[in-house]
């Protein structure tokens, strides 16, 4: 493709250190049905330093199609809007680097966009892995049990509305008019992005035919860090917007408070009248019973859809969903509280940063 010929679609992406997903992030890519559409792909960087970079530019020297951009800032929310900058496309197809795509996934886009309307459109997250344990994180992850996210957005056969998705594509015009990703967020962008469209009168619709597949993390510690980010950094987008994509995500972290408040209560009471104690107790041991059975349940009904073979795990890993992103929220709003800087920092080599990137 030649500087004088502009592309129809400009597909971006933000890597940062995707050294064990980025070659399938990138023939899946470059194996999108395009046949008789212009396009580009821009690939932002945040500086990585496990050979992710050299792997994008072997594959940019063999596609001319394929622009590597550097990323100083490291963060995705940057990295994206990077991309977009230098797009020149008309329509703005958004990839996620630890991602791999179905042929047909830019085309049924466009497709979609031209068919219903919407400002905004994509497809369900679909979570797909190998192993016992990260099948288990799977299915769990599909589950109405889990943290986080509409539930639409987890139901794979659904068609139709939705208030959040992750990653699809937009018309240029649209994302000119409700503005960019928003850079002070190291997490959580694009649902304060999804959250600007509805308030502006955007329409976001879910089609099952656009398939991307997910690879979720791989040990206790990945997932429990990652879900403790989403929670932080859902407090900057409460606080922006006093709305969140989904009010559910409020219920970790009250699962959280109350289980700080009863602990709290059953120390004072150690201190105090004796005749607290019991009762304290009780409350304490009833919100953790309830807890447990509701946990159960649906790790029953996720492992019948799943696997059995996941049933071992499930409440494990349903807990760490709830608690990490529950803990999150709690110390994003504490942070809030008391520094009253709703911004948080994203300077690269920040404490904060360092901990939720």
């Amino acid at each position: 493709m030649t500087d004088s010929v502009v592309p129809q679609v400009s597909i971006i992406a933000a890597c940062r250190n995707e050294i064990k997903c980025i070659r399938r992030f990138l023939d899946s890519l470059l194996a999108q049905d395009m046949t008789g559409i212009r396009w580009e792909a821009l690939i932002s960087d945040g500086m990585s330093d496990d050979g992710t970079r050299d792997i994008l530019e072997e594959y940019s020297a063999q596609c001319p199609q394929l622009r590597v951009l550097t990323n100083p800032a490291r963060i995705a929310s940057v990295g994206l809007n990077t991309a977009i900058r230098a797009a020149r496309g008309g329509i703005i197809i958004r990839m996620d680097a630890h991602s791999w795509y179905a042929a047909t996934y830019c085309r049924l886009c466009l497709e979609t966009l031209q068919r219903t309307g919407a400002d905004f459109v994509g497809g369900p997250v679909l979570a797909k892995a190998e192993g016992v344990w990260a099948r288990s994180v799977t299915a769990a992850f599909h589950s109405r049990f889990a943290t986080g996210g509409a539930s639409r957005f987890r139901e794979l056969d659904y068609e139709g509305w939705v208030s959040t998705l992750p990653y699809g594509a937009w018309r240029r015009a649209t994302l000119e008019r409700i503005g960019l990703f928003d850079e002070t967020l190291v997490r959580n962008q694009d649902d304060e992005l999804n959250i600007r469209l509805l308030r502006s009168g955007g329409k976001i619709w879910q089609s099952p035919a656009i398939a991307s597949w997910y690879s979720p993390r791989s040990s206790l510690s990945k997932l429990f860090r990652q879900y403790f980010q989403y929670g932080f950094w859902q407090v900057p987008v409460l606080w922006k917007h006093k709305t969140m994509s989904s009010w559910r995500k409020l219920v970790p972290a009250a699962f959280v408070l109350a289980n700080a408040v009863a602990l709290g209560g059953i120390l004072a009471t150690t201190l105090g009248p004796s005749s607290w104690l019991a009762p304290a107790v009780s409350l304490w041991l009833a919100l953790i019973a309830s807890y447990i059975v509701v946990c159960l349940i649906a790790s029953v009904l996720a492992a019948s859809r799943h696997g059995w073979m996941a049933l071992p795990f499930l409440p494990m890993i349903f807990c760490i969903y709830h608690f990490s992103f529950g803990l999150g929220f709690v110390v994003g709003l504490l942070k809030l509280l008391f520094t009253q800087d709703a911004t948080f920092s994203t300077e690269p080599d920040s404490a904060l940063t360092r901990i939720t990137r």
